[in-house]
């Protein structure tokens, strides 16, 4: 994986973009946790497309959090780095909270975005399952909360480190509160947004994926997401929780050449 930046005016934010792999191109926007690192599903995407991961302000090297208020900006901005990329009818894969923003890009620019996949996206709320809370969570609960296998889950989220180690803690605690100080403006207290009154203005052929596993968005949420976007198929993937890319990339990299 290589990183490049792009710097946008008159605003000064500056994106730094996550290159691999070659083929088709694919544009990947991240959930609320970032790119992991040696992210597993980069990884397999990478084996067949050209994929495009730019990183949202306040995640990574990326700058201009300040100048994203709310979700038309943070969709606007999506958008203006999508022209900037220059991509060739990409397909755009979204997760989580990189699903919601997403789907919004595809309501807004439907000429934009003719082909979506939604890996679990936020975005939608149903009032009998409600979607767990990750900014009340401690850095231990996350990996059984994200993955259906919380032990390897914990391994992909600090390779190398350790929660138990007070030097490795406060570098993570200070990473992840940049990183939801961004995406709280989107996803807290709930990440109802209205994205439920534009989901029909999606024309874009969708294949929206969930782990059936996923204890923080409910795979409930899936045939919403289904039943609100015309031509849309729905996957559920088995023993795969809410990081169903990064949990099984493979069945995720196959579901995507089978519908495209």
């Amino acid at each position: 994986m290589k990183s490049r930046f792009l710097a946008f005016k008159p605003s000064g934010t500056r994106v730094q973009v996550v290159e691999a792999g070659k083929g088709r191109d694919l544009l990947y926007l991240h959930g609320a946790g970032g790119h992991m690192p040696n992210d597993p599903l980069i990884a397999a995407l990478a084996t067949r497309y050209r994929v495009v991961a730019p990183l949202l302000p306040g995640y990574g090297q990326s700058t201009g959090e300040d100048g994203l208020r709310d979700m038309l900006d943070v969709t606007l901005h999506a958008l203006d780095v999508l022209e900037a990329l220059d991509l060739k009818k990409p397909i755009v894969v979204g997760h989580s909270m990189g699903g919601m923003i997403a789907a919004e890009m595809a309501a807004i620019a439907r000429t934009e975005v003719t082909k979506l996949c939604l890996l679990a996206p936020a975005g939608l709320w149903l009032d009998d399952h409600p979607v767990a809370d990750i900014f009340s969570k401690l850095p231990y609960e996350l990996p059984g909360l994200l993955f259906h296998d919380g032990e390897a889950g914990g391994k992909l989220l600090t390779p190398g480190g350790n929660m138990d180690d007070p030097e490795f803690l406060k570098e993570f605690l200070v990473m992840n509160a940049r990183r939801l100080g961004m995406a709280g403006k989107l996803l807290f207290p709930i990440p109802d947004r209205g994205l439920a009154q534009r989901l029909h203005r999606v024309s874009a052929k969708t294949l929206v994926v969930w782990g059936r596993e996923d204890v923080l968005i409910p795979p409930v949420y899936g045939d919403a997401f289904k039943r609100a976007i015309s031509k849309s198929k729905l996957v559920r993937i088995a023993k795969a929780g809410h990081a169903v890319g990064q949990e099984k990339p493979a069945a995720v990299l196959k579901a995507i050449k089978d519908f495209f």
